[in-house]
């Protein structure tokens, strides 16, 4: 011990008094309790908040769910230690085991969170990092000239400095502000899809005016703690208008549409629509473009601005049911009424035919080859397609024409040779 306090006090450092050990003892006994009822807490609560975060908030919102046990471990042993670090003034040896202890489960804490909300890796090792350091750092009294050292470290641009410490300070409101801006969306989005209150285009428009509402609110908050003074910025949103004038007028102009879209309700998602040669249901309304999937399971995305300015067609507006036409041709020697009463028969055994409206038909001309006819079919899902019931309706009439011996006619055509290659002209003997 007297070689230790020697070495001690040729470096400059004083052996601890007897009752700095006692204290320090103290202090890690405490951070032992403190540890071991995060730990308790992350085992006994860890999975009731997951339960519940599922419940009340979705359990896809950003995967916090799974990390719930975690999350609140070492969140209980950072509020523990940061009240016995706070509760009196330690003494050096105290306050380093203290502040290891509450920087570790801090970091690990803003790690936990931050990977639930799906930030990628290196920002949530970085960010855990500095957590760490400035919470140790400022346990030794250190933070001040950490701070002070990092505010020396820069360049001046004009009227303002830019140091390490504003850099430092900048990415991590930024981070945080994103990482809140994502959680509340989340919490947000499943709060509104839980109402009952409203149809589904009304959620989807209030979605994306609640998202658009926390991204502005996320950058004045941002600009507020970052002390940052707008005036200095005129030159700059000046040149942004411009920009956004000329350069993005399509984007804003896309934006806009897809929320008058949403307010009117003129297209929603699963309606059926035709625009110029894009055939299908709307799947989803999106910022920039509508997603329509084809029958061929091809999606086109089709900008907002298109649906305001052209010519759409919504099979889905007001009514549900569409109306396909399937002609039919039969050949002029067969019975109609038998032929008709079948076409009738093979439009009502048709599965996905409406029985209200009625299914009907119409002798629409009398062609070079047959009577020409039009089965006219009722069907309430035409996002399912319609090429396939014009199949089953000919399909079952086939069966049934055959049955019952209705020809279907096909062309025919007479050939008359005036003349054979090589023959005796007309009048002359051989």
């Amino acid at each position: 011990m007297q070689d230790l306090a020697q070495w001690l006090a040729g470096n400059g450092m004083a052996m601890p008094s007897q009752g700095e050990i006692i204290q320090a003892a103290v202090a890690y006994a405490l951070a032992a309790v403190a540890l071991a009822a995060g730990w308790l807490a992350g085992d006994r609560l860890g999975h009731p908040l997951s339960a519940a975060w599922e419940k009340h908030v979705g359990a896809s919102a950003e995967g916090l769910a799974p990390r719930m046990c975690k999350i609140s471990q070492h969140g209980t042993a950072a509020i523990l230690l940061a009240l016995v670090f706070n509760a009196q003034s330690w003494q050096p040896l105290a306050a380093f085991g203290l502040g290891l202890a509450l920087g570790v489960s801090v970091a690990l804490l803003v790690k936990a969170v931050l990977r639930g909300l799906h930030l990628p890796v290196w920002a949530a090792w970085s960010m855990a990092a500095l957590a760490f350091t400035a919470i140790l750092s400022r346990a030794m009294h250190g933070l001040d000239s950490i701070r002070n050292t990092l505010g020396r470290v820069g360049f001046t641009v004009g009227m303002r400095e830019v140091s390490l410490l504003n850099v430092l300070t900048f990415l991590i409101t930024a981070v945080i502000l994103f990482a809140a801006v994502r959680l509340i969306n989340r919490v947000v989005a499943h709060l509104i899809r839980r109402s009952k209150t409203f149809d589904p285009t009304q959620k989807l428009l209030f979605e994306k005016l609640a998202g658009i509402a926390v991204v502005v609110v996320a950058f004045f908050v941002g600009i507020d703690l970052l002390r940052i003074d707008l005036t200095a910025f005129t030159v700059f949103t000046g040149a942004f208008g411009l920009a956004v004038g000329f350069g993005m007028q399509k984007t804003i102009g896309n934006l806009i549409a897809g929320i008058i879209l949403l307010m009117d309700r003129s297209v929603k998602p699963g309606d059926v629509i035709v625009v110029g040669d894009s055939f299908g249901w709307v799947n989803k309304i999106g910022v920039r473009a509508v997603s329509v999937v084809t029958r061929d399971g091809k999606e086109h995305l089709i900008p907002n601005e298109d649906l305001m300015t052209r010519e759409v067609e919504n099979w889905s507006y007001t009514d549900r049911n569409v109306r396909v036409r399937v002609p039919v041709t039969v050949a002029y020697s067969c019975d109609l009424k038998l032929a008709q009463s079948l076409m009738l028969q093979a439009a009502k055994d048709s599965p996905r035919v409406l029985d209200t409206p009625k299914s009907n038909v119409w002798l629409t001309a009398f062609g070079q080859t047959g009577v020409e006819h039009e089965i006219l079919v009722w069907i309430s899902d035409p996002e399912s397609g319609v090429g396939n019931v014009k199949s089953d309706v000919l399909n079952r009439l086939w069966l049934l024409f055959k049955e019952h011996g209705i020809e279907v006619p096909y062309p025919v055509r007479d050939i008359r040779v005036r003349e054979w290659p090589g023959a005796a002209p007309e009048g002359t003997k051989d």
